[in-house]
């Protein structure tokens, strides 16, 4: 077992100085703070905190990272890890990913001082390196939602590319040829999934892809109306557009509007997530619903599996997903 001597050594401070960087950060430079979190990677010391059941070595706490806190996607995703978590004696920490990279107090030393039990990761944009050699400087790991073969992780996710291909093959079938793709972040593996769903479904159909058809966004509303907005000004305008999430496509629903057309007569908006909003805009969305709420519980019953020292197969634990037909789809006029 490493002890805070070897950490001193290793990043050439004193014992004092490696005290004082775990329990009062704020005390230290960050440059010294980085050398010290470092060694500590370096040489896997654990410190025993105060925080700690005594002896028993569990803190009952576990750390979810979600990529935004304000996306309404997460808040049911949330709920279920920390209702099961609840019922199971653990308290639940949020950190927001996307935050974290501008933060230098983030909860990041937590996890390498294994001041929590485990982590549960909504996404695959980590604020720390969690690459196959480095989980074993890390509390337990499970991903929820996005799914990244090469950190070979317990997943629990729906198969996005399945479910891509329903929403579209959905749109072929009410007679749509000209079809647009409104994707997420390009590099996301999610999106990538997703991407691959929407050409498959046009392949079925006989419909060569169209690349002016083909936008990516971050997720926001801004997104969704920006990208309408270059797609409705097209000489040849697409029909359909199958929109990443739910948000883009309100956002787009919205921007569509305001340009004079009308949704879903002139243009049919799919979305993918099935927030509760989705139910309640004008028109109201067809999209494709996720289980979140489920989604959160497993993720989280399969972290107290891993904490219990059970082995859990680091493959994936597949939901369903299925589509929800409301009123934002349509045949295409001229059909």
């Amino acid at each position: 077992m490493a002890t805070m001597k070897d950490v001193a050594l290793s990043a050439g401070v004193s014992t004092a100085t490696v005290s004082r960087a775990l329990m009062t950060p704020e005390k230290v430079s960050l440059t010294t703070r980085k050398r010290v979190e470092n060694a500590i990677i370096e040489t896997g010391y654990s410190p025993t905190t105060l925080t700690r059941t005594l002896r028993r070595n569990e803190s009952k706490t576990i750390v979810t990272i979600v990529p935004d806190i304000c996306d309404p996607y997460f808040s049911d995703i949330l709920r279920g890890i920390e209702d099961t978590a609840v019922e199971n004696g653990y308290i639940v920490l949020v950190g927001d990913s996307s935050q974290q990279q501008k933060r230098e107090h983030s909860f990041v030393n937590l996890v390498y001082t294994k001041q929590v039990d485990g982590m549960v990761l909504l996404g695959s944009d980590l604020p720390f390196n969690a690459s196959r050699q480095e989980q074993k400087n890390l509390p337990p790991l499970v991903m929820a939602c996005e799914y990244a073969p090469e950190l070979e992780l317990p997943t629990v996710h729906i198969d996005n590319l399945t479910a891509a291909f329903e929403a579209v093959n959905y749109l072929t079938k009410l007679g749509h040829k000209r079809i647009a793709e409104l994707s997420g972040p390009e590099d996301s593996a999610l999106c990538q999934f997703r991407h691959q769903g929407y050409q498959q479904a046009l392949r079925r159909a006989g419909i060569t892809m169209n690349s002016a058809y083909i936008h990516y966004g971050d997720f926001s509303f801004e997104a969704g109306a920006k990208a309408i907005s270059q797609l409705l000004s097209l000489s040849s305008p697409p029909s359909a557009v199958f929109c990443h999430n739910d948000i883009m496509a309100i956002g787009a629903i919205q921007k569509a509007k305001q340009m004079g057309f009308r949704v879903p007569q002139d243009i049919s908006i799919m979305g993918f997530d099935d927030i509760e909003f989705s139910q309640y805009c004008e028109p109201s969305l067809t999209t494709i619903s996720q289980p979140r709420y489920e989604i959160g519980r497993q993720s989280m019953l399969m972290l107290l599996e891993l904490l219990k020292g059970h082995d859990v197969r680091s493959g994936s634990r597949l939901l369903e997903s299925s589509l929800v037909i409301r009123e934002s789809t349509a045949p295409p006029k001229n059909h």
